[in-house]
Formats: C-alpha cells, sequence, structure tokens
C-alpha cells in the first residue's frame, strides 16, 4: 500500500485514501473526456473507412471483399493519420494531466529538412514518433470509447441496482414487473438481491474507474511521450544537482582548510620561528648550538614562506578581501611575464563560486602560459553582461596548447563545467592562445 501522495491513476489505485481522495473523481473527468475525443478521431480515421467499406459492399462480396476492406482500412488509416493524429495527440498530452500528475512535455516530431510542403510531408510521414500517435488515434477511436463507457455504465447500473426496492414499490399496483438489467422483478423480496449486489459494488467503483483511467493514461504516455527521455532528463537534472553539491561541499572544505592552517599551524610556525630567532640572539657566537639553532631559524622562515604561498593557493587573502579584479591584479603582478588586466567591467562583488571559479581559471592559464607558451606578454580581460560573466586570457606564445598536452586544461574544463559554465581554447600553432571561461553570474553578487 502507497503511504505518499500518488503522481499517477495507476499508482492511486493501490493508495489506501483512494476511495475519500480527488482521483476518482478526476479518473471520471478523464473517462467522460475521452468520448469526445474519441468521436473526433473515429470522425477522422474510421468513418472515411466505412464509407469505402459501404461503396464496396453494394458490388463485391466473400473473401475478396474482406481482403479489400482489410487492404481500404489500411490505407486509410495510412493515408490520413499522420495528418489527423498530431492534433489529437497535442490535445491528449493536455488531457492526460487529469490522470497523470507528471510533467507530459511536447511534440517529439521531427522537423523538415527544408522549405515547402513536399519537405513537411516527407518528415510528417516519415517520423517514428507520429505512427506512434497514429496507433493511440486508432486505440481512440476504436478500444479507449468502448471501456471507458463500460467502467463510465457502472456507476448508473450500481445506482439502478440499488434502487430497486424502491422502484418496486413506487410503481402503481398491477403494473408491470420492473427492468433491473439482468431481469425483472416484481416484489421486493426479488429485487433484494439486486440491490444487496448493487451495494457490494458501489466500493469498487472508485478502483475501477481509476483502474481503467490509469490504464490509459499509461498507455497514452507510452505511445505519445519519450518515456526514455524524460527519465534521462530526470537523470541528467539530479546528476547536475549532485554535482553542484559536490563543488558547494569542496568549496566549503577549501575554505576549512584554509581557515585552519592560517589560524592554526601557520601561528603555531610564526611563534616557533619567533622563539628560534630569540634563541638565536641569545645564543654566543660560535657555540655548539648556534650554528644548529641558526639552520633550524632559516628552515623555520622558509617552512612559512612555502606555508603562506600554500595557504594563498588555496583561498587567497585578496580574493576574499577585495574580489576578483584586485586578485587578477594580484596575480598579474607576480606573473613572470607581463601581463596587461582589463578587468573594469566588474561592477561589485560576484558571487563566491564564480570569483572562485574565475580567479583559478586565470592563475591556471597564466601558469600554462609561463610554463609552456614561449610568450613575452599576455591580456588578461574580464567582463559582466546578461548574467555572464566572460574571462579570457590572450598569450603570444607558440601556440598548440591542447588538452592532451597534460597542461591543466581537463581539470581546468571541468571545474568550469562543475560551475555550469563552459570553457573556449584557441591555440592554433604559431600563436596567440586564447582561453576563455563563460560562467553564469546572476546579478545580485554578495555585498
Amino acid at each position: 500500500m502507497r503511504t505518499g501522495s500518488p503522481r499517477t491513476a495507476l499508482e492511486a489505485v493501490t493508495w489506501r485514501r483512494l476511495p475519500v481522495s480527488r482521483w476518482p473523481w478526476r479518473s471520471a473527468a478523464y473517462l467522460l473526456t475521452t468520448q469526445p475525443v474519441g468521436l473526433l478521431a473515429a470522425a477522422g480515421l474510421v468513418v472515411p473507412w466505412l464509407v469505402l467499406v459501404g461503396l464496396l459492399a453494394s458490388g463485391q462480396h466473400g473473401v475478396v471483399m474482406i481482403v479489400a476492406l482489410v487492404l481500404l482500412g489500411a490505407a486509410a488509416i495510412a493515408g490520413l493519420g499522420p495528418l489527423i493524429a498530431p492534433p489529437l495527440a497535442g490535445l491528449e498530452r493536455r488531457r492526460l494531466r487529469l490522470a497523470d500528475n507528471r510533467p507530459a512535455g511536447g511534440a517529439r516530431h521531427a522537423a523538415p529538412d527544408g522549405p515547402g510542403a513536399r519537405a513537411w510531408l516527407r518528415a510528417r510521414y516519415g517520423d517514428p514518433d507520429t505512427w506512434r500517435e497514429v496507433a493511440y488515434a486508432v486505440l481512440l477511436a476504436t478500444v479507449a470509447p468502448v471501456l471507458s463507457a463500460a467502467a463510465l455504465f457502472a456507476v448508473p447500473l450500481a445506482a439502478v441496482l440499488i434502487a430497486g426496492p424502491f422502484l418496486v414499490v413506487a410503481q402503481q399496483p398491477g403494473s408491470q414487473p420492473v427492468a433491473l438489467v439482468f431481469g425483472t422483478v416484481a416484489t421486493v423480496g426479488q429485487a433484494l438481491p439486486y440491490a444487496i449486489g448493487g451495494l457490494l459494488v458501489l466500493p469498487l467503483l472508485p478502483y475501477l474507474l481509476t483502474l481503467v483511467a490509469g490504464g490509459q493514461a499509461a498507455v497514452a504516455r507510452g505511445l505519445l511521450l519519450d518515456g526514455a527521455a524524460d527519465e534521462l532528463r530526470a537523470e541528467l537534472t539530479e546528476v547536475s544537482r549532485s554535482r553542484a553539491r559536490l563543488a558547494d561541499a569542496f568549496e566549503a572544505e577549501r575554505r576549512r582548510i584554509e581557515r585552519d592552517l592560517h589560524d592554526g599551524a601557520q601561528q603555531r610556525l610564526v611563534s616557533l620561528t619567533l622563539q628560534l630567532g630569540l634563541a638565536r640572539l641569545d645564543l654566543p657566537p660560535g657555540s655548539p648550538a648556534a650554528e644548529p639553532v641558526a639552520a633550524a631559524h632559516e628552515q623555520a622562515k622558509l617552512l612559512m614562506a612555502e606555508l603562506r604561498e600554500l595557504i594563498h593557493g588555496i583561498q587567497p587573502q585578496v580574493l576574499s578581501d577585495l574580489g576578483l579584479p584586485a586578485a587578477i591584479g594580484e596575480l598579474a603582478d607576480a606573473a613572470p611575464v607581463p601581463v596587461a588586466v582589463d578587468a573594469g567591467g566588474l561592477a561589485g562583488r560576484l558571487p563566491g563560486p564564480v570569483e572562485n571559479t574565475a580567479y583559478f581559471v586565470v592563475a591556471e592559464a597564466l601558469t600554462n602560459i609561463a610554463k609552456h607558451s614561449g610568450a613575452t606578454s599576455a591580456r588578461v580581460t574580464a567582463r559582466q553582461q546578461a548574467g555572464m560573466l566572460a574571462v579570457e586570457i590572450t598569450d603570444n606564445g607558440r601556440g598548440g596548447a591542447s588538452p592532451a598536452g597534460g597542461t591543466g586544461l581537463t581539470g581546468l574544463a571541468d571545474r568550469v563545467a562543475v560551475a555550469g559554465g563552459r570553457m573556449l581554447l584557441s591555440s592554433p600553432h604559431g600563436g596567440p592562445t586564447v582561453v576563455r571561461a563563460e560562467l553564469p553570474c546572476p546579478p545580485g553578487g554578495r555585498p
């Protein structure tokens, strides 16, 4: 038994709250509206075939007529179906909401390969999705109205059976027996079993209506909607969300490591360096302990410088305090080649993940320029417009950069993709090399 709210009429059949829910009423509405839609489908597909049947039956008989009827029926459906079925399918997708709460999507037809009616007809008649719609239109014109009418007929049938004894009492003396669908009764005693049967059937009616509507809706979804694509889109959405959650968790952990190193290990190393420096001053020059203490002091200072660089690489303080333009300027000042910076198009602070990703794109690109390009100058440009941050790094090096070259470009592209953006690379042999990262940047960044 289901405990949560069902999404479809078929799921609602096993729901314990079905009789007091809206699903039976929604299912009844779905089955009721099947009748006029079925008539539309029949008018387009079956009636022309029946006309052909009448014309042929007036002059042919026997096996020849049966074969001809089958061929003519198939020809009528094949000829008119691709023209009639798509509008009906669009109506059915909207009507499907009565029996299915899941997104219904839209048409899946292939686009014409050129202008004109011939290209349109070729695309329509050669599209497998169109023929699935034709198959559903045939069911809608034949089987679906019969099943829905049978399910709906059970409601007045139960009502008539229950009302049997009252109808007998209300009849005039000497009148004809009362007809109760399955037979006639003349006394209350004869009508009582029918009434008991109607009372037993009454609690089953919500399940019958919901089951028939759910079955028809399942067939409609299977033929009219791309279930595999819907499932794939749902999986891709979940993958994107989980990727965003992983990226957020990574950023939070990176900030925690930076904070722990800055407030913990770096402070203790600074204290150790000061103590070694004081001890070095207190020791007489030339004493046995002076040289080891001096060596330890120098190593501590080197280690402190390396730790400072490590912390800066994890989370640059200037990026946290002053934002992306200042951080890019600091990277340019530290680069071994002259780097011109144009970040005047950035207004205010950007969202944290966007700033971090853009910063590391610039940092990695400048590192690659220094190590691999042979460039004598570079330029970094940052622009923000239409909800997008574009960061472009250009150098005048030898070119030939490739993600397969082991220059970190693949990891950089992955990092940009995690942030929901894309990275573009242009690096012909002989240069120049252009690395461009485009990141979604909604307005209203952090203050």
